[in-house]
């Protein structure tokens, strides 16, 4: 009886098939190469659709910057003293502070409440204050006080649309849809 373990490996592969036999050898067939093909085709596709977010996800995150911003914005004028505005083009949107000479200036001092772009195809498309549409200009101020007109500030990225809307108070509430008033929003 043998006792190396080089001889017994050796019967064992032979046994299974093991490649010391050339008849034995056996490969993949081309259906069992499809096989596995398609399957990582769909794990990849699942994959890749999974970390594209849809339109209505990245405006459902910038509308919810905006309303944190916004939210910082009125509370950096109470705590300041300092009236401040934000003003939005059609892609974009910057903040303002009325300084002691009565002048409003772009605040550039802060990483928060700096200028921003959106993302490619979105847009501000309508803003409201007080249900009353803004005629040319959209802004909305902030003041030292506190007290603020309510508004709602609608954002759209191809059919969708989210809405940002204010309460007189303060409170700034996110959701998904055009033409809501804080109202009638469930808070987020």
């Amino acid at each position: 009886m043998p006792i190396s373990a080089r001889g017994f490996f050796r019967k064992d592969r032979a046994r299974i098939g093991g490649a010391t036999d050339p008849g034995n050898v056996r490969g993949f067939t081309l259906v069992e190469m499809l096989v596995v093909l398609m399957v990582m085709g769909i794990c990849l596709g699942l994959i890749s659709v999974n970390i594209a977010p849809s339109e209505r996800d990245l405006l459902r995150v910038e509308a919810e910057r905006l309303a944190q911003v916004l939210d910082l914005a009125a509370e950096e004028a109470r705590i300041t003293g300092k009236s401040i505005a934000w003003t939005a083009e059609e892609a974009g949107y910057r903040f303002w502070r009325l300084g002691a000479d009565s002048e409003w200036s772009e605040i550039r001092d802060s990483g928060l409440l700096r200028a921003r772009s959106l993302s490619p195809g979105m847009t501000i498309a309508d803003l409201r204050v007080d249900a009353m549409r803004a005629q040319s200009l959209k802004r909305v101020e902030f003041l030292p006080g506190g007290v603020a007109l309510a508004f709602t500030i609608d954002l759209s990225l191809g059919t969708e649309h989210y809405a940002v809307a204010a309460s007189p108070v303060g409170d700034i509430r996110v959701s998904a849809g055009t033409g809501k008033t804080y109202a009638e929003m469930a808070p987020r």
